[in-house]
């Protein structure tokens, strides 16, 4: 895959994006199996890699990172996305008594400092925060985040989960320009296509980051009346460009200029999704699917 520009003022990144979102805590498995799928992808030319201070009960940087501690892969290679904001209760948290949101600068910079350690890298290419907490100090926030790109210990600042108002009102305390959003969109969830944060997103020149671009399965085995009319549209483009129907899902976001974040752990899934990238999607058929998906369009 060639690499492309995140955003207007973004990295370099490869045009699909391996996520750990749907990992869980299962060190004693999971630290082989990362391994080979973070092989499978760079096999596939995906470099750039998503991970949170939550995932897989908080274990999911460390396994990673001893993955770059071992050699296995060059750290200059890789493109590293981490994230936090979102607190969940576990045994890891036993601080946490209830989910809730934390941007406060204090819980940005004790996070990143974790996941610097965890990841066993100096720097993270990009560092999002993962939903606005309304009461946290923004103008706070804002000099944090500053900080981690003046001392290098980011290079980047995204947003994950953000409302087009939250979007807006964070860049506006921001001297650097915010290079990416990561929101669920997928031909079973348009919402950020009809709420209008695609629409703020192409307008700040960025790309956004797609997650469950294959609706967590859905799109090839959900029985809902709308999971089971859009799959029959896919399976007729699947017949026409010759391809798996996960791949025209996958297909459908590239062309809307999205950035599928994968995060299967099916090598079989992953491939449709790295397919897709051969896939010239007529316009047309374009907008069959996003028909199938919500009814008609608008006039």
């Amino acid at each position: 895959m060639e690499k492309i520009y995140l955003g207007d003022a973004g990295p370099k990144v490869s045009p699909a994006v391996y996520g750990f979102y749907r990992w869980h805590d299962d060190a004693a498995t999971e630290s082989v199996s990362m391994e080979k799928i973070v092989s499978l992808c760079l096999e596939l030319g995906i470099n750039t890699f998503d991970h949170a201070d939550t995932y897989a009960s908080s274990r999911c940087e460390e396994m990673f990172g001893q993955l770059i501690r071992k050699k296995s892969f060059k750290r200059e290679d890789l493109v590293l996305f981490t994230k936090c904001g979102l607190r969940v209760p576990g045994p890891d948290q036993p601080e946490v008594r209830v989910k809730h949101y934390n941007t406060s600068a204090q819980h940005i910079q004790r996070s990143v400092e974790n996941s610097l350690r965890k990841l066993n890298t100096d720097y993270i290419d990009i560092f999002l925060l993962d939903h606005l907490d309304p009461i946290s100090n923004l103008e706070e926030t804002a000099i944090a985040l500053e900080h981690l790109l003046k001392s290098g210990k980011a290079r980047s600042i995204g947003v994950a989960n953000f409302s087009v108002f939250q979007h807006q009102l964070l860049a506006s305390y921001m001297h650097t320009p915010i290079v990416t959003h990561h929101l669920e969109l997928n031909l079973l969830n348009t919402s950020a296509l009809d709420n209008g944060q695609i629409d703020y997103i192409k307008q700040r020149y960025m790309r956004p980051l797609a997650s469950a671009p294959v609706a967590s399965g859905q799109i090839a085995s959900g029985t809902d009346a709308r999971a089971v009319r859009v799959r029959k549209k896919l399976q007729e483009y699947a017949q026409k460009y010759n391809v798996d129907i996960e791949s025209i899902a996958a297909a459908w976001l590239i062309k809307l200029g999205a950035l599928p974040l994968i995060g299967t752990k099916e090598e079989q899934r992953i491939r449709n999704i790295a397919d897709a990238f051969n896939i010239s999607l007529d316009h047309q058929d374009w907008y069959e699917l996003y028909i199938a998906s919500r009814g008609e369009i608008q006039d």
